[in-house]
């Protein structure tokens, strides 16, 4: 690399990554200035390409620093370096973006503003105080505003801001905090802010921001458009505003997210530990779910029988600013109604969100693409995802292999899609629950956004086993690509498996609510033995059926009473506890009518059901309003830690069924003893623990496989999670989890496009099940 015996050598340098829009050019203009080296450094739509001439020490060290200290918004993952011919440069220069035919540079997602910006944007000297869009090449948006690549003004939102003088002298310098920031600007040439009353007509144009503050303090709604979409924002404090807020849009219990000005104001109402506050500050700024301090001066509208708050700093100039004029905590919630997409363009939200919000702080620049925010929570000893969004799409998942290009389309509930390119597999931000048209018709659209940032055809498409997921259906319509299903949680499992870079096999825990099984019954109590290409069903719970179908996840009771009727029959009758003594005895026969006539009763092996029954079962909620509300406050109410737990077994044929009746028979005879349901929920998930450890250690007998995965929406849960994996620790297994992307149906995608991939390299486009 050196070449010491030569006095000038000359290199090209092509540096790969998320390279662009984070000051990429100006970190090689001025290490290149350092080492004294002539050349020049461009944009292209694989990454920057460099051109260095100088002595071979020099370009050594260059070398050394550009790969040890690069900016802290960039990530590379490859640096090729090229002999070259010298061309005789006399200067190094940034040159002009260049464009081949194909691409494989990465997107920087969206960023936090960053803190020299925030000292400009309250410095009362500086010509951009307190202007609200503020930003530079280490901070502010990036993903939410690219219609296309290279990453330059022109092919972003900012393209109708034409910079003034001064702007563009900034954008124009090398040596700038601000050389080549795309969304570049001041009070002068960019974005504007107004506030507009809930008709769409101006209600302020020069004090919008502080006659915001007043509003939200006045107890009302506000609207404010961010930087991946519109928020729904009131007073924390203030019960009658939160309660006004569940009520107009819809969502009666579950947890809102609360934005705090700086984390003294946090640690009034909530604990942060040192890794909570490393999470707190990232540029990514995800909502990190913090424990609640008691008493507080929150709402306790805001999250409701939860012994949690989902909490996140500022992340624009707009939010510092507002915060600031406040003066208090606010929610900050997605602007939409439930479970519809977040509003992004003004119409949009001025005609959806009128009969939600007040007032509307809105702004006059694009957002090409929504992004929820992150949500984060440290458990087990790492940071877990609960869900993947802004700040961290779309940077890619690296696998372990270089795969052909597939595009997955994800599960019905909390969609992602995911696409693949070489050995990358790009993860979109989160779009939701695919059950209605505007999140089916996002879906569409972020497939052929994602596409065509990255330059993806996909040669092969992957969806989900059940056959009429949106999903699905999509899938089947793109009549020119072979589709290959592949089971819900075998796509789960392989998701763990790629995120860890491990080919298996392994001994694949896959519990959640509800998964199409390759039996055409519900699963999601799965224990698998499988690879990145097949599957067997080594064991799972008893199954169990659900009275009313789907009826059943809204009100688990019907699953307490299948439960009951599971482990004692007609004499059901003969128990002596509240829940049969105070429900509705011809509600309760209703049930065991249906389960004996076998009308409308599919049957089911999903832990999610099992929570939901036991919660009911105790009388923690007959009814849920939002997905695994009574399996968390199940989870809330625990006793923990415990040291015993209840029986446990299982039956053992083609593969092992692990029994409830010892499980629900020891439920009903504590609350025969009047133990506390605190205490049952503790000794219910350590005997969930235990048994699964064992059944485990089991199969590992049978199989001699010693690696564990564990995935499924069931796992944000932190006490199965941290138990299971202490336990299997305890009896040497190798654990894989999740940590790069959530463990709920948020990573299907990811694990689709892995077995298609896999597959289809095979031969096979046949779905990816093999039971024996």
């Amino acid at each position: 690399m050196m070449d010491i015996g030569n006095d000038h050598i000359a290199r090209k340098v092509q540096v790969n990554g998320i390279v662009q829009g984070v000051g990429f050019r100006p970190f090689i203009f001025g290490l290149a200035e350092r080492y004294r080296l002539r050349g020049e450094v461009a944009n292209t739509s694989g990454g920057v390409m460099i051109h260095i001439e100088g002595a071979p020490i020099k370009i050594s060290l260059f070398l050394k620093e550009l790969s040890a200290s690069p900016p802290p918004l960039a990530h590379i993952t490859d640096i090729f370096v090229h002999y070259e011919a010298i061309k005789g440069f006399t200067t190094f220069s940034i040159a002009q973006s260049r464009s081949p035919e194909k691409t494989s540079t990465l997107i920087s997602p969206d960023m936090a503003v960053c803190e020299d910006c925030l000292r400009e944007l309250f410095d009362p000297h500086n010509r951009r105080f307190v202007y609200p869009f503020i930003n530079c090449t280490n901070c502010g948006p990036r993903y939410t505003i690219i219609e296309d690549i290279p990453y330059d003004r022109p092919k972003t939102s900012m393209k109708q801001f034409k910079m003034c003088g001064q702007c563009q002298q900034e954008y124009d310098n090398p040596k700038d905090r601000r050389f080549h920031a795309q969304p570049n600007a001041c009070s002068v040439c960019g974005p504007q802010i107004l506030l507009y009353n809930k008709s769409g007509k101006i209600s302020d144009a020069s004090h919008a921001i502080e006659k915001a503050a007043e509003l939200v303090l006045a107890g009302n709604i506000i609207a404010i458009k961010g930087l991946g979409g519109f928020h729904l924002a009131v007073d924390a404090r203030n019960d009658a505003a939160v309660t006004k807020l569940r009520k107009r849009k819809h969502r009666e219990e579950k947890a809102f997210a609360i934005m705090a000005g700086d984390i003294k104001n946090i640690q009034e109402f909530a604990y942060v530990e040192l890794e909570d506050e490393k999470l707190l500050r990232l540029a990514r700024r995800p909502i990190v779910i913090l424990r609640k301090k008691e008493p507080n001066n929150i709402s306790k509208e805001v999250s409701p029988r939860n012994r949690f708050f989902g909490v996140i700093l500022p992340y624009t100039p707009l939010h510092y600013l507002l915060l600031r004029k406040v003066g208090a905590p606010m929610v900050m919630t997605s602007g939409n109604i439930s479970e519809e997409p977040i509003a992004i363009d003004n119409d949009d939200a001025f005609a959806r969100l009128s009969g939600i919000a007040d007032y509307f702080l809105a702004h006059n620049r694009d957002i090409y693409l929504r992004s929820d925010d992150s949500v984060v929570r440290n458990m087990a000893g790492e940071t877990r995802f609960f869900r993947r969004s802004r700040g961290y799409a779309p940077m890619p998942v690296f696998i372990n292999k270089k795969n052909v290009q597939v595009l997955a389309c994800g599960a019905e509930l909390k969609n992602t899609v995911c696409l693949t390119k070489d050995n990358k597999a790009f993860l979109s931000q989160h779009i939701g629950d695919l059950e209605n048209l505007p999140t089916y018709n996002f879906f569409k659209m972020t497939i052929e956004h994602m596409k065509r940032i990255n330059e993806i055809e996909p040669e092969v498409i992957a969806c989900d086993l059940h056959p009429n997921y949106f999903s699905t259906r999509y899938a089947r319509e793109q009549k020119e690509l072979p589709v290959i299903q592949v089971q819900h949680h075998h796509a789960h499992i392989a998701a763990c498996m790629a995120e860890n870079q491990n080919k298996g096999p392994v001994i694949g825990l896959a519990f959640d609510g509800t998964g199409y099984g390759s039996d055409n019954t519900i699963w999601g109590s799965e224990i698998l033995v499988a690879d990145e290409q097949s599957f067997h069903r080594a064991a799972h719970l008893s199954c169990i059926p659900m009275p009313g179908g789907t009826a059943s996840i809204k009100e688990p009771w019907r699953m307490a009473v299948s439960y009951l009727y599971h482990a004692y029959g007609d004499k059901i009758w003969d128990l002596d506890i509240p829940f049969v003594r105070n429900m509705d005895r011809n509600k309760i026969e209703i049930m065991i009518q249906m389960i004996q006539k076998k009308i409308n009763s599919p049957e089911t092996s999903s832990l999610g059901r099992l929570f939901d029954g036991i919660a009911a079962l105790i009388g923690i909620r007959n009814q849920t309003v939002f997905e695994g509300q009574a399996a968390m406050e199940l989870e809330m109410i625990a006793n923990w830690p415990v040291r015993q737990g209840y029986d446990y077994g299982w039956t053992s044929r083609d593969h092992h069924i692990l029994s409830l009746e010892p499980i629900i028979t020891g439920v009903v005879s504590d609350m025969e003893k009047e133990i506390s349901p605190a205490e049952i929920s503790g000794k219910f998930h350590y005997t969930l623990i235990h048994m699964f450890s064992k059944i485990c250690c089991f199969i590992r007998k049978e199989t001699n496989i010693n690696t564990t995965a564990l995935s499924g929406g069931s796992f944000q849960n932190n006490l199965l999670l941290a138990g299971l994996i202490e336990d299997l620790n305890k009896f040497g297994f190798e654990v894989l989890s999740h940590r790069m992307v959530p463990p709920n149906d948020g990573n299907i995608s990811l694990g689709q496009a892995v077995v298609a991939a896999a597959l289809f390299r095979k031969g096979e486009n046949t779905p990816s099940f093999n039971i024996h």
